[in-house]
Formats: C-alpha cells, sequence, structure tokens
C-alpha cells in the first residue's frame, strides 16, 4: 500500500479541530515512536524509515511495526507504507537490536484523529503536536494501492486541505525526525524529551 499524505504546518489550529470535530468525533492518542537504523545509517541514506510505535489511548494501549520505502514523490513525501500490529512492543526492540539496528531517535506526537469519508475516499485527517517542535501540524491522508492512484488521492487531500483554511504555502515535508534531531542539536535550542 501506498500511504498519500500531505502535511502543513496549521495557522489556526482551533479553528480546524471545529471544523474537522463538524466531520467525525475525534480521537485523542498519544505516539511513542522509535526509529532504528543500521550503524552504517543506510536506511535513512536511502529514504527508507524502520519505526516501533506505541499508541496510548484513555482506554487502551498497542503497538505496531512499521517500515516505509523511499519517496516515490517528491512534492508530497507520500511512501509505501507496510505496517503491522505487535503483541510485545519490548520484544520487538530487542529483536531490532539483536539484529543489529540501533535506535536512532525516540519521541512523542500527541494526535488527534479523525476518519471520514470526502471527495470519494476514506480519510484520516490529524492534528498533530510533537512536544519538542513549535507550532501544530495536520496531516490528512488516505491508503491506495498502485501509484498511478497517487495524483488523485492527493487532488483530494488538497481539496480538503483546502476547505480547513490550509493554503499551499503552509505545506511541508520535513520530516518530524529532522526538526527533533534539529532541536536536540546542542546550540539549537534543545528541548529534553517529553
Amino acid at each position: 500500500m501506498i500511504e498519500a499524505e500531505l502535511k502543513a504546518r496549521v495557522r489556526n489550529p482551533e479553528y480546524v479541530m471545529e471544523k474537522l470535530d463538524q466531520e467525525a468525533e475525534g480521537r485523542d492518542e498519544i505516539y511513542q515512536d522509535t526509529y532504528y537504523d543500521d550503524p552504517s545509517g543506510s536506511l535513512s541514506a536511502q529514504d527508507q524509515e524502520l519505526r516501533v510505535r506505541t499508541i496510548h489511548r484513555s482506554d487502551s494501549t498497542r503497538s505496531v511495526l512499521t517500515y516505509k520505502g523511499a519517496r516515490i514523490d517528491a512534492e508530497s513525501g507520500s511512501k509505501p507504507e507496510h505496517e503491522t500490529g505487535v503483541d510485545d512492543a519490548e520484544a520487538v526492540h530487542a529483536m531490532l537490536r539483536g539484529l543489529g539496528y540501533v535506535p536512532v531517535i525516540a519521541f512523542q506526537k500527541r494526535c488527534r484523529h479523525h476518519e471520514f469519508s470526502a471527495h470519494g475516499r476514506c480519510l484520516l485527517a490529524s492534528l498533530i503536536h510533537v512536544p519538542e517542535i513549535e507550532g501544530t501540524f495536520l496531516e490528512v491522508e488516505t491508503l491506495v494501492c498502485e501509484e498511478k492512484e497517487l495524483p488523485a488521492a492527493l487532488d483530494a487531500i488538497r481539496s480538503i486541505m483546502g476547505e480547513l483554511g490550509i493554503r499551499d504555502k503552509d505545506l511541508t515535508t520535513e520530516l518530524y525526525t529532522d526538526a527533533v534531531a534539529a532541536r536536540r542539536t546542542p546550540g539549537a535550542g534543545a528541548v529534553p524529551p517529553a
């Protein structure tokens, strides 16, 4: 599957949240993400990601293992994605370390998700706050089976973002991993992890 996704910095989070709440009931989750690479950094060098995510809700906790391939669309940053649930996150962390992978960065994301259908697609719109990064982000995504479906999916996402008051100049492809790493660099105003 390919995750067709656009991400933007949100100038008016309250307005966007109100509009999304009109579409669907929001679901709050806290993600604890740990990204892995081999010691040479070859995954990052090839624009690939290997992540263990633990998802905390008010009434449950679950974990997933995710592999993302290299971007197939530079403008949006959309990537092929493979994800599966895991019963024991600590066991998966141990397996990855045993296979020679090393954790390169870990951080928290606070999310409010809204799932709804629009423009003929099932969409997930998420307001995101990463405590170590200033501001609020909006991610809108949908899944497609083939690369040829990507342009139409991205057009639908752009339409939804426009309806939420997001302009093209608000879009970003900056990765949270890069932004958090930059904040943690000495002299860059590093903030300790939450």
